[in-house]
């Protein structure tokens, strides 16, 4: 049960780190800023990849704290974190000012607990209230 009380922590953690990151691209620099700020960043097709990562952070990271569909959610959430990482964080270094230890660590986050959400989930939790075959 401790595991399973754990994992749930870490997906409303993690979950809410991604809500806030989506809905400061939506609703603070709002999508056109997003997109411009993305093609700074010489991020390809900046507003496709603002909108994708946008509605990835906003409804993974829902979806992240109510444990749905949490493998499709953490490989997606770790592709857009994976591709800040390459696109935009990587010639900075590990460490220090636009460093990529936090878009890897949310990556290996997002992957570790997709795969491994725990019992305390919607998925597992409507799993479980399913009549057994007999």
């Amino acid at each position: 049960m401790i595991k399973d009380v754990a994992a749930l922590i870490g997906r409303i953690g993690l979950g809410v780190v991604f809500i806030a990151h989506g809905w400061q691209k939506v609703v603070g620099s709002g999508m056109d800023g997003t997109a411009a700020g993305f093609a700074a960043m010489g991020v390809p097709l900046p507003t496709l990849s603002a909108w994708f990562t946008a509605i990835v952070e906003l409804v993974g990271g829902a979806l992240l704290i109510l444990g749905v569909a949490t493998p499709v959610v953490g490989a997606l959430l770790a592709f857009a974190m994976l591709g800040a990482l390459v696109i935009v964080h990587l010639p900075n270094g590990l460490l220090g000012q636009g460093g990529y230890e936090y878009v890897l660590v949310l990556a290996a986050a997002s992957l570790a607990i997709g795969f491994n959400p725990g019992a305390l989930s919607v998925t597992r939790l409507a799993r479980a209230r399913q009549p057994q075959p007999a």
